[in-house]
């Protein structure tokens, strides 16, 4: 089954542009007959022709901008024994104002024959009047080669005559082995749904536009890229102003993705790693493709119970080095990822347990925690008091308070020696103070009755 797929193939003379440079975008629209084929709710030649409708509608306040529309598989219908492998016509050739008449014509194309892609890009190549402008082809096509010719083979010859191809392939749908045949044509990316790839569409409408991108790369302590999957921020330079959202992310080819943003200001980045990274005044330089390297090397924390026998739940707060500013609450069990260093945790169980972790790159560092025991307490009347634990030089340190009043509580205490000291509420002299001693050994519970 053929799967839907858009490629763009961008066409550079060979010399700089400047604000006024004009600009020709082609756009090649498939009406194959397997465009007739359902995708959710519309076909796929509906689907099609309804976002390179709403796309050339977005195009018409842009400066320095022609389009022109060429459809192949739309004149012959392709029967069991024939298939019209030269079913390829320009509809509408580049213009300064064609805007509403490549509308109408998309409106008016029906889906009916082969897939003759290769015939089209090699006739494509003639359908802009010159080498002077930037000259781009946006390919919308549910398939591969139906006919003789080899789309890569047209590619090498266009390359041949001097012309550099840039191509950039989505596929909606498409599992990697099928993408992988265009691969002798360029990049390709994939797309699930109908409204993701009217995202993916506009991004490359806006790479061809602007002719700048830029690559963000969170490098590890090799200063290799390898860091992703964190939301970055990128706001206007000395300001709160914040233009873009995204989620870092390494594209199939293991390179960090290409990001379209305005050249025209600068901006302070912040990744959101744990801490966040922050690199401030980056400029952004027009017509090239612009690497932003951000030191973010990183690394895992987990705490663990080394010998419990049932689930707890304790919390550890993690400070960098020095510091007090709480910069992650983790439960045991969980697995976080921290920028490479030494961090000061808490570990919130009773008593409070303090280690310090260093974190390096691209590993687990361990903090073991004893699971904990249950002390239970009962009393006939209501009580006050507190719990204690004794240090192995022989002090005490508090540990816990009772519920003023109380006749009965418990707690989960780390193993150890402690003393509960109490007196009951309404026994108003401190000579009544009692202390109860006893011992916590892991996943056991203990109960003392008052």
């Amino acid at each position: 089954m053929k799967k839907f797929i858009l490629i763009a193939f961008v066409f550079f003379a060979s010399f700089s542009y400047g604000q006024e440079d004009l600009t020709r975008i082609l756009f090649i629209l498939d009406a194959s007959n397997s465009m007739n084929a359902r995708w959710g709710e519309q076909t796929r030649i509906e689907a099609a022709k309804e976002l390179l409708a709403k796309t050339v509608d977005g195009l018409k306040n842009v400066p320095n901008l022609e389009i022109g529309l060429r459809v192949y598989g739309h004149q012959s219908p392709i029967t069991a024994t024939f298939q019209d492998c030269n079913d390829t016509k320009l509809e509408v050739p580049f213009a300064s104002d064609n805007f509403n008449q490549v509308k109408a014509r998309i409106r008016s194309i029906y889906a009916k024959g082969t897939t003759p892609i290769a015939r089209s890009l090699e006739a494509a190549a003639g359908d802009f009047p010159d080498q002077k402008s930037r000259n781009i082809i946006i390919l919308i096509t549910d398939g591969l080669e139906a006919c003789d010719n080899d789309p890569c083979v047209i590619a090498k010859k266009l390359h041949d005559k001097g012309v550099k191809v840039t191509p950039f392939v989505i596929g909606l749908g498409m599992d990697l082995s099928y993408l992988e045949k265009f691969k002798c044509i360029g990049s390709y990316t994939d797309a699930e749904t109908k409204e993701s790839f009217e995202i993916v569409l506009e991004n490359v409408v806006n790479k061809a536009l602007l002719n700048t991108t830029v690559q963000i790369n969170l490098n590890d302590t090799q200063s290799k890229p390898s860091e992703t999957d964190v939301t970055m921020f990128l706001f206007k330079a000395g300001t709160s102003d914040l233009k873009y959202t995204f989620t870092h992310t390494i594209n199939k080819f293991g390179n960090p993705d290409t990001l379209i943003l305005d050249h025209m200001i600068d901006y302070d980045l912040v990744i959101n790693t744990i801490p966040k990274v922050i690199k401030k005044n980056i400029s952004i330089t027009r017509n090239k493709h612009n690497t932003i390297d951000v030191d973010a090397p990183q690394g895992y924390i987990k705490a663990r119970f080394t010998n419990a026998s049932r689930p707890y739940q304790f919390d550890l707060r993690i400070m960098k080095s020095g510091g007090t500013r709480t910069l992650n609450a983790q439960k045991i069990g969980a697995v976080d990822k921290y920028i490479v260093g030494k961090y000061d945790i808490e570990i919130l169980t009773l008593p409070r347990i303090y280690v310090q972790v260093e974190v390096n790159q691209s590993t687990t560092s361990y903090i073991n925690v004893k699971a904990p025991g249950t002390f239970k307490y009962s009393a006939g009347k209501g009580i006050t008091g507190q719990v204690f634990t004794k240090n192995v030089d022989g002090t005490w340190d508090w540990v816990a308070n009772a519920k003023d009043n109380s006749r009965k509580g418990q707690w989960n205490l780390q193993p150890g020696e402690y003393k509960f000291v109490y007196r009951k509420k309404d026994l108003k002299s401190s000579v009544y103070t009692v202390e109860k001693p006893f011992r916590i050994n892991s996943n056991n519970t203990i109960t003392i009755k008052l």
